[in-house]
């Protein structure tokens, strides 16, 4: 089959179309899936450079190269496995898939029907790739990580508001939380216009200073959470003593090597740190929560098809080398709002996916 893959850890031209084996029958809980759309996602770039740290571990338990990038899909399945609930040849499907397989730049790839679900009737498939991820990450950390409850009467802070996963954590907030106050970061007035349409109810700078820009806006309501999503994590983990209202929680997505908390408030408040890895379920195949990404998605499918959630896609390419080159690249310059995706009906006529 055709894939874009990378025979070679570094830079985007790494990525290279390539022919590499089908992946065969699926057996177990697997699903083949005939890949229509991805989207790309900051982890995308940082696998295909050789640099991803989340796992200390990461490359070792990856295929063997040509290794095949890419975490959200949207397809077709083409067959499923004996132990398949719930699915069968023909459906839809969108997914966000395990961090240590062969993944969605390729016309075929071998998927856990435990981390799929039917794809929103309302959205392309290219839409429908782009949310996986982002929302996956963002629904644990605001729901499971946090524990934030309904109607709280408390605000969030989340850095980045514009990004893949802010857009979908303000709509999470603000839709099915129903926190009265979301904060978040942006920088341009084009970012500051998509993240108050995606949910927030104040943006400050992440540019100037935020702790001075909380203060400014007087709010009536504590800021009891924060959701860290962009770098410099230590400088945001500094932040977050003095915003956060005491016996808050602060959750990061993006690590640090420095854990600045010795001098602040942290102790002080009680505050609460932790960490959020959608891929930590599928890695350590944690045996109570295999289906819980499944779950996730299906409910998120019904909240996008009654009108609930907005799709955050906001740039589609095709599902080419090329087009796979120039979405690394935006991501890698920073700035982009929402998602990326990249589909094979966005392929020039002539050319073929994949290629």
């Amino acid at each position: 089959m055709k894939a874009v893959a990378i025979k070679k850890y570094g830079a985007v031209d790494e990525l290279k179309a390539v022919e590499v084996d089908h992946p065969g029958k699926p057996s177990g809980h697997d699903l083949l899936v005939k890949v229509l759309a991805c989207s790309v996602n900051p982890v995308d770039t940082k696998v295909r450079g050789g640099v991803y740290d989340d796992y200390p571990d990461y490359y070792e338990h990856t295929p063997a190269l040509p290794h095949i990038v890419g975490f959200d899909g949207a397809g077709v399945l083409e067959e499923v496995g004996e132990d398949v609930q719930g699915l069968k040849k023909g459906d839809e499907i969108y997914y966000s898939g395990s961090p240590i397989r062969q993944g969605s730049n390729a016309e075929y790839q071998l998927v856990d029907s435990r981390s799929v679900a039917h794809k929103p009737k309302s959205l392309s498939m290219v839409e429908a790739a782009a949310m996986p991820l982002t929302w996956i990450t963002a629904y644990e950390a605001l729901v499971e990580r946090m524990e934030i409850k309904e109607d709280e009467n408390v605000g969030i802070l989340i850095i980045n508001g514009a990004g893949g996963i802010g857009a979908v954590a303000s709509q999470i907030a603000r839709t099915l939380l129903k926190l009265p106050v979301i904060v978040t970061t942006t920088s341009r007035e084009e970012t500051t216009k998509f993240s108050l349409g995606m949910g927030a109810t104040h943006t400050i700078n992440h540019r100037e200073d935020i702790v001075q820009q909380m203060k400014d806006l007087k709010l009536d309501i504590p800021i009891k959470y924060i959701f860290i999503t962009h770098t410099p994590a230590d400088k945001y983990i500094i932040d977050s003593a003095a915003i956060c209202a005491p016996l808050g929680k602060v959750c990061s997505i993006v690590q640090t090597k420095e854990m600045p908390m010795y001098g602040t408030e942290w102790m002080a408040k009680s505050l609460t740190f932790v960490w959020e890895l959608l891929s930590t379920k599928p890695y350590y195949k944690v045996a109570d929560q295999m289906d819980s990404h499944g779950k996730i998605l299906k409910q998120l499918a019904e909240h996008i098809d009654n009108g609930t959630i907005k799709c955050h896609l906001q740039q589609t390419l095709p599902l080419t080398l090329d087009g796979l080159r120039k979405g690394h690249e935006v991501l890698e310059a920073s700035g982009a709002m929402g998602k990326i995706g990249l589909s094979v009906d966005a392929v020039d006529e002539g050319k073929q996916a994949f290629t």
